[in-house]
């Protein structure tokens, strides 16, 4: 019987959720829900120092909005939850000790007590001698403070006083490591080039190194899906569960979110240069409340246009479709078709997704979305509105900043356009066409360009002439929804009051 898929998403609660580690909660939730299986949240909190106030249920309300909640969670796990949990690492500080102390009885391990002032000042040793970057391994733990290189009262003494007291993996000298990875095939490593790591810190709180080997083992995960950072480390963690006799799970490591630029990894400061977000909500800080980071929510995305484009920062499904339902992209999704290059954060094509998401939903839909932007305007004038606008808008506060003079004059003008279209002696035929259309009875897309362009027509006069004035008296723009339509939901009273007041700013622009 083939064994139940399980993966976890483990985020270190350090800092608000970003792009990437969105990216590999949607690949585990795609993957396990493909093939029934189960897809957890774990807190691997062991980091107490860094820990960041709010981070946790951060990242929990971003899953939320993007409709990846997790089965199991912290507080949320129902039956399982005992069997598994719990689900945050800093309440499981007891079970991490047994196995690392279990590791130095076999000889895989050992206790080190050197302080951080001797482990640098190895190093310059060492690199004194021309090695460069030295690490704590089999060619300089002989020469550190650790029960390997002392005597046994020494060691009972060193532990007794509890100070500087750590447990380090001791890595084999020679031999080689190897593992098939889902996305970078098989992967080995050279077990002379590989560091001691340290398992349990000073504090009694286990790293992540042995941590997430002794969590994703009592939790039965069978597969890990992770950034291309912690490859390296996989050498150790299947080292690990070989000497305690564990099978490992599956590992599948995703390539970096690249910057636009195509080189180094998104970063948060990318956000600030750029001008665009890398955090799926809004980042506050903790403590004043500041808005430190703008979020793809706030900023106007629709959650599942930022799912479907996510999901192409990585993965191909090997056809021209482009746009994908969260449920199709469970149904195509696969591991094996996950590239191990990187892949460019491009946000003008994040901003294309969104313009095909909100183009597809109804105007009805889209004025409850936005309804909040514009509270003294009523629901159907919203929703015709929004049928106005939603071709012209790549997010939904781009309802508001594009198409505000819908709901208030027009703050500024376009004063090019009118030096070169505005002419005085063409005031006598707009006066003509409004009174035309002050007696129009119903005030009608289709009736008000049936008066406008036969006038032009009848009177020999310049489309090009007449329309500019007509959208830049009523919008202060030549951008926008079809001037006809707009007229009609401006109304009758309002259209005819902004062309009179337009035309009496006009004559002084020019």
């Amino acid at each position: 019987m083939d064994k139940r898929v399980r993966v976890r998403f483990a985020p270190s609660p350090t800092g608000p959720l970003n792009i990437g580690g969105l990216r590999t909660a949607l690949y585990d939730y795609l993957f396990a829900r493909k093939l029934g299986g189960d897809f957890i949240l774990r807190i691997e909190d062991t980091d107490k120092n860094r820990e960041v106030a709010g981070t946790e249920n951060y990242i929990l309300d971003a899953l939320k909005w993007v409709g990846i909640e997790p089965d199991e969670y912290p507080g949320v796990g129902g039956d399982k939850e005992e069997k598994y949990g719990p689900y945050r690492q800093s309440e499981r500080k007891d079970i991490y000790l047994k196995y690392a102390t279990q590791m130095i009885e076999n000889g895989h391990a050992y206790y080190a007590f050197d302080s951080g002032e001797e482990i640098e000042a190895m190093r310059q040793r060492e690199a004194e001698k021309g090695n460069s970057g030295a690490k704590y391994n089999h060619e300089t733990r002989d020469s550190m403070r650790n029960s390997l290189s002392l005597g046994s009262e020494e060691v009972e003494k060193l532990k007794a006083e509890g100070k500087n007291v750590v447990i380090r993996l001791k890595m084999p000298t020679n031999d080689e490591i190897s593992f098939v990875d889902i996305v970078r095939k098989e992967v080995s490593f050279k077990t002379s080039l590989l560091d001691d790591k340290v398992m349990i810190k000073a504090d009694g709180m286990p790293t992540y190194h042995l941590a997430n080997i002794v969590d994703d083992h009592l939790m039965e995960i069978s597969h890990v899906i992770r950034g291309e950072e912690w490859l390296s480390s996989t050498a150790h963690h299947i080292y690990m569960y070989t000497i305690l006799g564990w099978e490992p799970p599956q590992f599948a490591h995703l390539s970096l979110i690249l910057k636009p630029v195509g080189k180094g990894k998104l970063s948060k400061r990318d956000s600030a240069k750029f001008g665009f977000p890398v955090f799926p909500l809004d980042w506050k800080d903790p403590e004043s409340g500041e808005l430190l980071f703008e979020g793809f929510k706030e900023y106007g995305f629709l959650p599942d246009a930022l799912l479907n484009f996510l999901a192409f920062l990585g993965w191909n499904p090997g056809t021209e479709q482009e746009i994908f339902s969260l449920s199709e992209l469970v149904e195509n999704f696969d591991l094996n078709k996950v590239v191990k290059s990187g892949a460019r954060f491009d946000i003008e094509k994040a901003k294309w997704y969104n313009q095909q998401y909100l183009m597809a939903k109804s105007n009805e839909e889209l004025a409850s979305m936005i309804e909040d932007d514009f509270k003294n305007t009523d629901h159907k004038s919203l929703a015709i509105f929004c049928g106005l606008m939603k071709e012209r808008v790549e997010n939904l506060n781009e309802f508001k900043s594009k198409g505000y003079f819908f709901f208030e004059k027009p703050k500024t003008f376009d004063e090019k356009t009118i030096s070169k279209k505005y002419n005085v002696n063409n005031d006598t035929h707009f006066l003509n066409m409004s009174e035309k259309l002050q007696a129009l009875d119903e005030f009608k897309t289709e009736n008000i360009q049936q008066i406008i362009k036969g006038y032009i027509g009848d009177n020999e006069l310049s489309f090009g002439a007449i329309l500019p004035i007509f959208r830049i008296s009523l919008t202060g723009t030549m951008k926008g929804p079809d001037i006809f339509a707009t007229m009609e939901l401006l109304g009758k009273e309002e259209t005819l009051v902004r062309l009179n007041e337009g035309l009496n700013n006009f004559k002084s622009l020019i």
